[in-house]
């Protein structure tokens, strides 16, 4: 949602707003290995309802030549500069050409404090992490301190705002002739399995008004246990509202869907994906109501991608990234020991 606001920010800057993803071998080259291949990030990314192009394969340094070939009078970055392998600026070029605009980044989030939470989520589970060695160990490599943490999400000091809730939200009201579809989930780390499913139930109607009802923390916690969900309430919120598929959220939504919410809302008809449904406390299916009315859709989304797996593949990649960091130090420390004894020798 740190993203999505990015983007939001620049589209109110012009009237058409074409973004550039780099490729998986750009990012690894200048950052380290990206968690999501490059097609699922050109999907995730043209899902969101303020970008009206994507560009694959951008070039790591922004030149005039990029932004001439795709028609742009101007590029826009948050507020953070970006460095390539070599330290130097990428946006040098269009800066000094006048082509380049600014917007801030949003508060309380990063994909490093993200990673942070997942590293926190696999080690620590539900203990306190002020004590958790560990988890501590991680936080320094990342150069954050465990702070400001909530038992539900670990690492978080994203403040919430009606007036970021207003920004991020369509303000659109159902029309008639709508199909007003209800959706309900965790949507945690909001990711290309959730991205596929929320368009495979918008090509459902002809007229899709999609409400996504997002469960409180305590509630995602009781049924998926662990240190779940990564992200909290208000940052699932932004993810989801950011999707170009969804009309509306309702936050902190109840686990089973009841007869109110189902005749308030004028619901039409209730999805799930193929996800395995936890029954409610009281060992009922929540889904009792919509199934009774004949109203409910399982729909396969065609994406085996979870928030779980997300998580494998986030550890995978530290692990590989400080093995080459330990190799890379090794290495340098063997040289310097040889440069030494060669002193040693001369004298």
């Amino acid at each position: 949602y740190g993203h999505s606001n990015q983007l939001r920010q620049a589209r109110a800057m012009g009237d058409y707003l074409i973004v550039g993803v780099h490729t998986d071998e750009e990012i690894a080259k200048h950052k380290g290995p990206p968690v999501f291949t490059q097609e699922e990030r050109y999907k995730m990314v043209q899902a969101i309802k303020w970008v009206d192009e994507i560009a694959p394969g951008a070039p790591y340094v922004t030149t005039l030549e990029t932004l001439d070939k795709y028609n742009c009078d101007f590029c826009v970055h948050g507020d953070d500069i970006t460095l390539t392998i070599d330290g130097k600026d990428t946006y040098e070029e269009v800066k000094t050409a006048g082509r380049y605009r600014e917007c801030k980044r949003t508060q309380g989030v990063s994909t490093t404090d993200l990673v942070g939470r997942m590293l926190l989520m696999t080690k620590a589970h539900h203990s306190n992490i002020d004590e958790d060695l560990d988890y501590r160990k991680h936080t320094d490599n990342f150069g954050k301190g465990p702070k400001g943490h909530s038992p539900w999400t670990g690492v978080s000091q994203f403040l919430q705002t009606s007036q970021k809730i207003i920004q991020f939200a369509s303000g659109k009201e159902p029309q008639p002739g709508d199909t007003i579809i209800y959706v309900a989930g965790a949507f945690d780390l909001f990711h290309i399995g959730h991205v596929d499913f929320l368009e495979k139930v918008h090509r459902l109607a002809e007229k899709p008004y999609i409400i996504a009802g997002l469960h409180f923390d305590q509630e995602v916690n009781r049924y998926k246990g662990k240190n779940y969900p990564i992200m909290n309430i208000h940052e699932r919120t932004l993810s989801v509202l950011a999707c170009r598929y969804v009309s509306e959220v309702v936050i902190g939504a109840p686990y089973a869907v009841t007869a109110d919410l189902l005749d308030h809302f004028r619901v039409t008809l209730v999805c799930h994906g193929m996800t395995e449904v936890v029954p409610d406390k009281d060992g009922s299916d929540p889904y009792e109501e919509p199934k009774r009315r004949g109203i409910f859709q399982l729909v396969d989304s065609g994406s085996n991608l979870t928030t779980d797996l997300i998580v494998q593949r986030i550890i995978k990649n530290r692990l590989e990234f400080e093995a080459r960091n330990q190799k890379k130090e090794a290495k340098e420390l063997a040289v310097l020991e040889a440069m030494k004894r060669l002193e040693e020798e001369k004298h």
